[in-house]
């Protein structure tokens, strides 16, 4: 079965001035972080803007990134949806598409579900498709949080084969990793917990500073996989200073900011999650001098 590790990239998805999909510009960006070095390449995550575009624009979407991977790495593709009918749907398409080796599927959002509300929806779509799924919890976004209890429930599907943790809470990932099933990958979505995952049991992180740092967010991993634990301690506490940043606006519109501000030409984000604080750019010019 398909193992979700290393250090993936949730891509920012490229946009011309008038908000439409800039194909050009997008699959440059993602030959780019794979030259890097990252471990997998994810459009329609959260610093994918997944929930700003229509069914037909994230296929378009999809369909791009696949072609800009040419297989050299995985692709996870991001289909969760509010319905679970709707999720199936997109998931389904996906499938038909091919080129893409897991889907991330993240909590339903808005409304306001129980855990056994979870189970039947993640079981419906895991029955309804035949590819590897990675669960998403980001509860502070989502408004909902998967239990590990009902992680425990879902990893009776052999097609369910992990979970990303957006928490921020340690001890939730924690027992996603010690008290499911240990086939399971539990990657971590919080870029300040990624080695302490690692070294939890972890298999790898979903980090959306790899878009504005790529080969540093790579050293973490690298540096755990060949078990200098001092190295890659040094590499994630360097990105302290970028992370506080982040704090002062909608996090994914800082980093699609300062992928703009390193060179690279994604563009705008969607409106009204665009990020045009002066503030913020001023903070972000004083932290990339940290890293030069």
């Amino acid at each position: 079965m398909f193992k979700a590790e290393g250090l993936i990239t949730p891509v920012v998805t490229a946009l011309t001035e008038t908000e439409e999909l800039n194909k050009k510009e997008y699959q440059a960006f993602i030959d780019h972080l794979i030259k890097a070095g990252v471990h997998g390449i994810f459009p329609l995550g959260t610093n994918g803007e997944f929930y700003a575009f229509s069914a037909k624009e994230k296929l378009e979407i999809i369909e791009a990134a696949v072609e800009a991977v040419q297989g050299r790495v995985p692709v996870y593709a991001g289909t969760g949806c509010v319905t679970t009918k709707e999720t199936i749907e997109l998931s389904k398409a996906v499938q038909q598409m091919g080129g893409v080796d897991c889907l991330s599927v993240i909590t339903p959002y808005f409304v306001k579900a129980s855990q056994a509300d979870m189970i039947e929806h993640y079981s419906a779509i895991a029955e309804a498709v035949d590819m590897p799924i990675l669960l998403y919890n980001i509860p502070a976004r989502t408004g909902n949080s998967i239990d590990w209890k009902t992680v425990k429930t879902l990893a009776k599907y052999e097609n369910i084969i992990g979970i990303k943790d957006s928490s921020g809470n340690f001890d939730n990932m924690l027992k996603y990793i010690e008290n499911t099933d240990p086939r399971l990958n539990v990657l971590a979505g919080s870029d300040s917990l990624i080695l302490w995952a690692l070294m939890a049991g972890g298999t790898g992180a979903i980090s959306g500073c790899s878009n504005v740092f790529p080969e540093l967010m790579v050293s973490i991993y690298n540096y755990w996989k060949e078990g200098n634990i001092e190295k890659a301690n040094e590499s994630q506490q360097k990105i302290r200073a970028f992370r506080n940043v982040m704090q002062m606006g909608n996090p994914n519109s800082v980093v699609k900011l300062a992928v703009n501000m390193r060179g690279y030409h994604v563009g705008p984000a969607r409106q009204p999650s665009n990020c045009t604080d002066p503030a913020i750019k001023k903070a972000l010019e004083d932290v990339f001098k940290l890293y030069e």
